[in-house]
């Protein structure tokens, strides 16, 4: 299923998330390698099928093998670490906080496209998933290497239009 498939299907109770889903693969402060990246990794961690293989598509065409490669191990790790990182987040305890997470995580450092971009489909992955620790650090690691605050704008645009998509397609 192409993209424009995928916003025929979406009801009309949601004309404005087809709306916002053209607009936020627009162009905008990421490239397209990198938007599209960004996008597969939140189509994969908001569990939609139909998303997820609309931005497969359009990920495989417009990124490449590594965007791709890179936005599958970013939902799958965001995916263990926002669950770990927001229990120790919401539960408060120091006690937790001193424990060693002893959970790899070394494709952080070794992406297969580059490290912004990467860090950027770990930031939007992980406001899709709630976890306030995670957003403030990737958010300062893209900071720090010189990504502009208009790019982790645009990531967490993306996050969240798909996020909106995806429960009006369920």
């Amino acid at each position: 299923m192409t993209l424009e498939e995928l916003r025929e299907t979406i009801p009309p109770f949601a004309k404005d998330l087809s709306l916002n889903l053209s607009s936020v693969l627009g162009d905008g402060a990421l490239d397209e390698k990198t938007r599209w990246g960004v996008a597969l990794a939140c189509a994969l961690a908001t569990d939609s099928k139909p998303l997820r293989d609309a931005i497969g598509e359009g990920a495989v065409r417009l990124g490449g093998d590594a965007v791709v490669d890179d936005a599958r191990a970013a939902a799958s790790l965001m995916a263990m670490n926002n669950v770990y990182y927001r229990f120790r987040h919401m539960i408060g305890k120091e006690s937790y906080s001193q424990k060693p997470a002893r959970l790899r995580m070394t494709r952080i450092a070794k992406p297969a496209t580059d490290k912004a971009t990467f860090e950027l489909m770990c930031l939007a992955v992980s406001a899709i998933n709630g976890c306030e620790a995670c957003v403030r650090s990737h958010e300062a690691t893209l900071v720090a290497a010189g990504v502009s605050e208009d790019a982790i704008h645009d990531a967490v645009r993306i996050a969240s239009t798909l996020r909106g998509v995806a429960t009006a397609l369920a």
